[in-house]
């Protein structure tokens, strides 16, 4: 009698091959555990993403706002008093030089110590999105604000355009004068914007009206008062800013 024998090896690398085809049989195969979290934690990071890059622009748009490139300009005008009479007028007219930084947002202006006739130097930044205006004298070192006076300061453009025509030379002009009386300290300087801020910034600050729009404007009781004299220019004529202690 003639025994057939299998060999045990070979039978068990068959079954083995059997059984991991078996396994990879996507119909044999069980769910795999945790799909649900996976795809939930996919949902939160991308939020996150959106969240983060939301975060990004709006910080740039406020970057931009505050640190938008800054123009320099230099210019002069000469000027002459219409209130004081052609006969009195000096034979060599006055001259107010300026140097001013121009964005879409701000102005400042920066008017040196005048030469031969009273005056004190000042910085003076027009805020256009506030519709602010702050004084700093430097010789006082306190701050004055007062609302924007818009017929007399020219828009950021026109301001550019003026000055590009101051730097080919000096202009002829005349003088208008403003009379600016302090009324109330400002304890608390954050509403009134970030340029003011950190112009204004460590020093006194005071608010401003003009003398005509307050009650009995028409009295002036300058003899009476601590004033100072700014001259400076945003326009095509010379300011005489005068501000008072009442």
């Amino acid at each position: 009698m003639v025994k057939i024998a299998f060999n045990s090896a070979v039978a068990q690398k068959a079954l083995g091959k059997d059984g991991a085809v078996a396994e990879k049989d996507p119909e044999l195969a069980s769910d795999p555990v945790g799909s649900d979290g996976s795809t939930g934690r996919c949902l939160v990071t991308l939020l996150g993403i959106a969240f983060i890059l939301s975060g990004l622009i709006v910080g740039g748009a406020c970057l931009y706002r505050y640190f938008t490139p800054k123009r320099l300009y230099h210019g002069a005008m000469q000027f002459g008093d219409m209130s004081a009479g052609a006969e009195n007028q000096p034979y060599y007219l006055p001259r107010v030089e300026e140097e001013v930084e121009i964005s879409d947002s701000m102005a400042v202006i920066s008017v040196p110590p005048p030469r031969f006739r009273p005056g004190d130097p000042a910085y003076i930044l027009h805020d256009f999105n506030r519709k602010l205006t702050a004084y700093l004298d430097l010789t006082l070192r306190t701050c004055f604000v007062i609302p924007l006076n818009t017929s007399v300061v020219l828009p950021p453009q026109d301001l550019i355009d003026l000055f590009s025509q101051l730097m080919s030379g000096s202009y002829r002009s005349y003088l208008v004068h403003e009379d600016l009386v302090v009324t109330e300290r400002i304890d608390d300087i954050k509403p009134l914007g970030f340029y003011i801020r950190r112009l204004c910034e460590g020093k006194k600050t005071y608010r401003m009206q003009r003398r005509a729009s307050l009650p009995g404007g028409g009295i002036n009781k300058r003899s009476a008062e601590d004033c100072f004299t700014i001259h400076h220019f945003e326009n095509k004529f010379i300011t005489e800013t005068r501000i008072c202690h009442a």
